[in-house]
């Protein structure tokens, strides 16, 4: 059991390190921002509570806020997406349901399945997150564009990952 706390903790603290020193710096022309950061969300398993889903969300965004020196942007869309985690796994679950013991992803449940939980979920922190960076819709067009564009990267950079990082 100290095992699997210590196997989420450094996978929290690789992620966070990734976001803010590599990612973060990719910036093209103000369009494509990857936040690999929310894939510590997406591969929590099934089984989570529901309350430590948001808690464990708002800390991860409420540290790439800090690091970021942003208030409260990061925290608000992860803990969006953690809140609608569960009914997205719910309406997208497979027909025989999930298998106990197991976390989301491109293994246990095919590139199908994990491309469209993924992109569901990444698409909505995305929108939240640029609709409350601009905290308007006078260039709504032009920040639609900014979260494909983005959503776009992100799902690509995860299911990469689940390929090369995260193999059984």
């Amino acid at each position: 059991m100290i095992n699997l706390y210590l196997k989420y903790i450094i996978q929290f603290l690789v992620v966070v390190l990734v976001q803010v020193l590599i990612l973060d710096n990719i910036q093209l022309n103000g369009y494509i921002n990857p936040f690999f950061y929310v894939i510590f969300i997406l591969l929590l398993p099934f089984e989570t509570p529901k309350w430590l889903l948001l808690l464990t969300a708002f800390i991860l965004g409420f540290t790439i806020d800090l690091m970021n020196s942003v208030a409260g942007m990061h925290a608000s869309a992860t803990v969006f997406m953690a809140f609608l985690r569960p009914s997205i796994l719910k309406n997208i679950s497979p027909h025989d349901c999930y298998e106990p013991a197991t976390t989301p992803g491109i293994f246990h449940y095919g590139i199908e399945w994990f491309a469209k939980y993924a992109t569901l979920l990444v698409l909505a922190h995305n929108i939240f997150l640029f609709y409350v960076e601009s905290f308007s819709f006078i260039d709504f067009f032009h920040t639609m564009f900014r979260v494909i564009l983005s959503t776009i990267v992100t799902v690509t950079i995860i299911i990469l990952s689940q390929y090369f990082i995260f193999r059984k």
